[in-house]
């Protein structure tokens, strides 16, 4: 954590207050996470940057990475209702939303409709290992990630509020894994590449993974704070050059157009939408804040670029035969965009 500066005069007193419990309430959340969770210190902080932003995040990482205890045990530490989907082959979309099913009233003796809600109407939904399931069941998720509805049987069911999908999947060239469709990726605020321990950290979860400690987590976070912090989050100001400098970003990342730059048209199929846009943006103010500062610089921008954008850009044949990663190229833009 960087220094904390000075509030701009333009802040209120009451958003300066809010500003310092949402960091408040970010360092005792990563404090009671870190009793179960070693290191991941990035991770963490993106995952909790998607829950003040109002977002979802994708957990991308080999089996064996923790991602499935990070998710559960962030549940724990949030006073919401949590529930855990495991995505298989055979899993089918009423599984995730619910069914309705025919009842007979024991009075009128009359048969009538009767919804059961599935797994989907909880606060916090775990979608454990995501692209194990076709994409038709995967697309079940999609009203619901966007619309925070969902339609069955002619009616619809609002979603809880706070409502999150955090999802975890194993990459894409393993055996028995599905490619998630783009509209459904672009659902997801964020991305996130989990990465092995360093070997200090890997010695640390061994002697705790062996031992019988058990480290339990306190409750930090109310539904109502969640939400009190997301509007914290919106509140935010920023700059015109900054808007200016995410904009140029996305745009520049789309092949085919005026404003692409040279190797976007020669390495990607697709760029980053509007969606992506607003997501800089956002996603900049939760780091800004969380990083010691009261508004929103292009830094905050650059530092969120990675997980926002890495499963919006989807490279060519001409990008995957020369090796070049999506990762590299979302680097290469930066570089490239004029910061004013």
């Amino acid at each position: 954590m960087t220094a904390v500066k000075s509030p701009p005069s333009d802040l209120s007193s009451g958003d300066v207050q809010a500003i310092e419990q949402l960091r408040a309430a970010h360092a005792t959340l990563r404090r009671e996470i870190g009793k179960v969770i070693v290191g991941q210190e990035k991770v963490l902080d993106q995952l909790l940057m998607a829950i003040f932003c109002r977002g979802h995040a994708l957990l991308m990482g080999v089996p064996g990475l923790a991602k499935t205890l990070m998710v559960s045990t962030l549940a724990q530490s949030l006073d919401l209702t949590f529930k855990r989907v495991q995505f298989t082959p055979d899993l089918m979309p009423t599984d995730i939303t619910g069914t309705e099913v025919i009842q007979d009233d024991p009075v009128t003796r009359q048969r009538m409709f009767k919804f059961l809600p599935g797994p989907i109407f909880a606060n916090i939904l775990l979608a454990d290992e995501i692209n194990r399931t076709p994409p038709k069941t995967q697309a079940a998720l999609l009203e619901s990630m966007q619309e925070r509805k969902a339609s069955i049987g002619g009616n619809d069911y609002p979603m809880l509020n706070p409502f999150f999908v955090l999802a975890t999947q194993n990459p894409i060239e393993q055996e028995g894994t599905y490619p998630l469709p783009e509209a459904q990726l672009d659902r997801f605020l964020f991305l996130i590449k989990v990465d092995y321990p360093s070997a200090d950290e890997e010695e640390q979860i061994m002697r705790m993974g062996t031992s019988d400690m058990n480290f339990g987590v306190d409750k930090v976070l109310h539904g109502d704070d969640i939400l009190r912090l997301q509007q914290i989050v919106r509140r935010v100001p920023v700059a015109d050059h900054v808007f200016a400098f995410a904009k140029r970003l996305s745009r520049m990342s789309r092949p085919g157009t005026p404003e692409a730059a040279d190797f976007v048209s020669k390495w990607l199929t697709w760029g980053a939408g509007p969606r992506a846009s607003m997501n800089l943006i956002l996603a900049a103010k939760a780091h800004a804040i969380l990083h010691g500062q009261y508004h929103v610089s292009a830094n905050d921008v650059i530092a969120v670029a990675l997980p926002i954008l890495r499963h919006r850009l989807i490279t060519n044949f001409t990008a995957q035969s020369e090796g070049v990663t999506v990762e590299m190229i979302i680097k290469k833009l930066i570089t490239a965009v004029p910061q004013n």
